[in-house]
């Protein structure tokens, strides 16, 4: 008598099969899930002028006890935070930090003064915005004072180059801008926002999408305010390089913005509306 000996049943060899196809339905779920997502947090970000949250901090990351003493010591927007808010300017501070890049020419060696201050400007700057690192931008370039450029012929202050994914700052005239808080001259805040401008128009997270639309309906509202516009240039309160193109003129507006709010406030309500929603800006009493 022959005994036959059982085969392993098929199902078996269909098991990687089933494995695969569980997996390729919750990457699909996944994508169509965060699809949907955006697609809903666009539509009540379009109505409110927010995202639905602003702040995820998994691990929270620290700053240097000398970094801290800085920031406390020489910083007045972080000082004006509640304790929750500056428990966030600091963990993004301390992240900012460490994704960026600090390169001191003409010999000039970075300190922990100069990282500190010229990262919490653009923690600042973004501290509305849920992603806030501004990814356009890998290196932050320092020289002691103003230097020459050989592509324009001409010594600058600062710059902002995306295609070199740098900002750069002469620290002299930074120091300068910092330090005089109140006459709408401010090197930091400045190309910083130029960085968030490109930034911005260069991505399509949630708070570049709140940015990009904030920035369309302020453009609208001033092509179609003659007087407004009249006003703006006769008054003198916004200098005469925010015209030159409408970079120039999101950078200016954010520095009378930062520098002089309730100046801003009263003279031009409607501008100031829309700069305090294209930045989602609702701290340290602006």
């Amino acid at each position: 008598m022959i005994y036959l000996q059982e085969t392993q049943p098929p199902e078996i060899n269909a098991m990687p099969k089933v494995f695969f196809l569980i997996v390729l339905c919750v990457v699909i779920g996944s994508v169509v899930l965060t699809r949907v997502y955006f697609v809903i947090e666009k539509l009540y970000a379009s109505k409110n002028k927010k995202p639905f949250f602003l702040n995820v901090v998994l691990f929270k990351k620290e700053l240097s006890r000398q970094q801290l003493s800085i920031l406390k010591k020489e910083f007045s927007f972080y000082n004006n935070l509640n304790e929750k808010e500056q428990s966030v300017f600091r963990h993004r501070l301390a992240t900012f930090i460490n994704q960026k890049e600090f390169i001191g020419r003409d010999g000039l060696f970075v300190d922990d003064k100069m990282v500190t201050l010229i990262s919490a400007t653009a923690v600042m700057l973004t501290f509305g915005f849920r992603n806030y690192h501004l990814d356009l931008f890998d290196k932050i370039i320092i020289y002691p004072e103003s230097y020459y450029s050989k592509i324009n012929e001409t010594y600058h202050k600062g710059e902002t180059n995306p295609q070199l994914r740098a900002i750069v700052f002469s620290w002299e005239d930074f120091k300068q801008g910092y330090h005089i808080g109140d006459d709408n001259l401010n090197l930091g805040i400045h190309e910083f926002g130029h960085a968030i401008h490109l930034n911005a128009f260069s991505n399509n997270d949630i708070s570049s999408e709140i940015f990009k639309s904030g920035f369309n309906q302020l453009t609208d509202y001033l092509q179609h305010h003659k007087v407004v516009r009249e006003d703006l240039i006769t008054s003198r309160y916004f200098r005469a390089y925010a015209y030159t193109n409408h970079f120039e003129f999101f950078a200016v507006l954010l520095e009378n913005f930062i520098e002089t709010p309730i100046e801003f406030k009263s003279n031009f309500p409607e501008l100031y509306k829309h700069m305090k929603q294209m930045l989602n800006f609702n701290f340290a009493n602006y």
